[in-house]
């Protein structure tokens, strides 16, 4: 895909994309697509994924307590827990602001790990990466930013996320749509949205401005961005996802380069 060349502009030193068909199939890919990248935040939807198939494996529910008192997994996945954004510390109740948590994700794992008796690392590579044939992807340490992985592998994930092999369409279908819809909150790099409006471990672009995607992308636009200079979305309108790392921290660069591709693929796109 020609669009897929402007990323030899971005003032980063080395970036990679790939754009993911709703049938599985690679439109294009740009760049080192097997070079490993920090995932930051992208890591997230990964993490994600594996609570959804413990969930559906029965090892935990969604409405488990889970975080602070009155939190559940479900909570946690939508960064309305209440739970700071790097600490421990409990900001708001249960349910009532949108409060993106990187402390969230950490209770998620450790509550998946007490009830499967698996280290959450092991958890996801058994539950999503094997099975997805994701080999560069691990985990080293925080479930909600210190994925690694690479173009090529999260193209895998992207199929995934849209034609589901490891959940039932019902269960993405449900996180990937809005959870308690209303609640504002910061979208981290954009500010104050009204609302804030997150799935279960996805985000979803619905009405957002200012946004990290397209001014073409659809409300029902879902995925992850990462400050390690770093996004995956799926438009399930368009029929099609894009991924793009990089190795500079995001910064009004990305603000500006991101949409610009986003646009570009979508009008290349049949």
């Amino acid at each position: 895909m020609e669009s897929l060349r402007m990323i030899e502009n971005w003032p980063v030193p080395t970036a990679a994309a790939a754009v993911v068909r709703a049938d599985g199939s690679v439109a294009g890919s740009y760049g080192p697509v097997e070079h490993r990248f920090p995932l930051a935040s992208v890591t997230k939807p990964l993490a994600a994924y594996a609570a959804l198939i413990a969930v559906e494996e029965g090892a935990v529910e969604l409405d488990d307590p889970a975080g602070p008192p009155g939190s559940t997994v479900r909570h946690l996945l939508a960064h309305c827990s209440g739970l700071a954004f790097d600490v421990d510390r409990v900001m708001a109740e249960p349910g009532t602001r949108r409060l993106y948590s990187n402390a969230g994700f950490d209770a998620l794992g450790d509550h998946i790990a007490k009830a499967t008796d698996i280290p959450f690392a092991d958890y996801l590579r058994e539950a999503v990466l094997e099975p997805l044939g994701m080999t560069a992807t691990d985990l080293p340490g925080s479930p909600a930013k210190d994925g690694v992985s690479t173009v090529a592998d999260l193209s895998r994930f992207a199929a995934e996320l849209q034609a589901p092999r490891l959940l039932s369409r019902e269960t993405l279908a449900e996180a990937t749509s809005v959870v308690l819809p209303g609640l504002t909150g910061v979208l981290p790099g954009y500010g104050h949205q009204r609302p804030n409006d997150w799935g279960l471990g996805f985000e979803i672009r619905d009405g957002k401005s200012p946004h990290w995607t397209g001014s073409r992308s659809s409300a029902r636009t879902f995925g992850h961005f990462g400050q390690s200079g770093t996004f995956l979305w799926v438009d399930p309108e368009l029929g099609a996802a894009c991924v793009a790392l990089t190795d500079r921290a995001f910064g009004p660069w990305a603000i500006e380069c991101w949409p610009a591709l986003t646009d570009a693929v979508i009008a290349e796109l049949p």
